[in-house]
């Protein structure tokens, strides 16, 4: 049996619709990889259209990981930034990537603070600055069109993408650290939609696109972020783990939205997972 790969996923937890570290943790574990997980706050539920909920913050928690698993000698041969709750957890997350990563260790963040061409509500310009040093760090950052513009510094502007200006943001994105990038939201025309990718070692920019379903499907970009990890550290190559990722998040949006089911639930991704380990030989 081949090693088995390692993973701390730093993100946030929700009891009820699958998004975070409900879709990290089922993508990762099928995709043959040990996950850590690192809750960065609990919630009850997602907070996108559900109401009543409710959360408690983990910061202080996330401090005793650390020390713990210090002290415990552990290593990763990845590690996993998604969604942060403040200035407090960037400073821990940043002591983390310091203590843990070594010159093998992929560091993949998902700079989880805007959409919609708006800051989330938690987040504060300072937050998205220190994010920003964040992706510095990391080997690969997965953006939305929106995050793009904030890591940039520019004005966002919701149209149809053009693919000198698409490439010039990838090119712009990775000098600010990464080795590779992937931006989110990417659609030329209406019909379609998916994301491009840049591989700074090959000078590649890569597209895949697939079929747009109308309406708004919580937690698609945990679940493409994940499983373009998953086929990374299952040695396919950049292209192929991007165009698997978008393909698997594309099906499974198709199958929620051919089922019936309440988007705000998220996206049917579990009956599909076969169906991945498939398309990125974990097995």
């Amino acid at each position: 049996m081949k090693k088995q790969p390692r993973v701390a996923a730093i993100h946030d937890l929700s009891g009820f619709g699958r998004c975070s570290l409900s879709i990290v943790l089922p993508v990762l574990s099928a995709a043959g990889i040990e996950t850590c997980p690192i809750p960065t706050a609990v919630f009850s539920s997602h907070t996108g259209g559900l109401p009543g909920v409710w959360h408690q913050d983990l910061t202080e928690a996330m401090d005793g990981f650390l020390k713990q698993w210090k002290q415990l000698g552990l290593t990763f041969d990845a590690i996993y930034v998604g969604f942060l709750g403040s200035e407090k957890q960037i400073s821990i997350v940043k002591e983390f990537l310091q203590t843990f990563s070594g010159p093998k260790t992929f560091i993949l963040v998902d700079p989880a603070m805007a959409d919609h061409g708006a800051l989330y509500q938690t987040y504060t310009k300072k937050m998205a600055e220190e994010t920003a040093e964040l992706c510095s760090a990391a080997d690969l950052i997965v953006p939305n069109r929106t995050e793009s513009a904030f890591l940039l510094q520019e004005p966002y502007e919701e149209k149809p993408c053009v693919r000198e200006e698409i490439e010039s943001q990838l090119r712009r994105l990775s000098d600010l650290g990464p080795r590779k990038v992937v931006l989110t939201g990417v659609w030329f025309a209406p019909a379609l939609l998916g994301a491009a990718g840049f591989d700074r070692d090959t000078g590649k920019f890569s597209y895949a696109l697939a079929p747009k379903i109308q309406g708004n499907y919580h937690g698609t970009g945990d679940l493409l972020a994940s499983s373009l990890l998953a086929g990374i550290l299952n040695h396919i190559s950049f292209e192929g783990a991007l165009q698997a990722a978008v393909d698997f998040t594309a099906l499974s949006i198709r199958t929620t939205w051919e089922a019936g089911t309440d988007p705000r639930y998220g996206v049917l991704f579990e009956p599909l997972l076969p169906q991945f380990q498939k398309a990125i030989g974990c097995f």
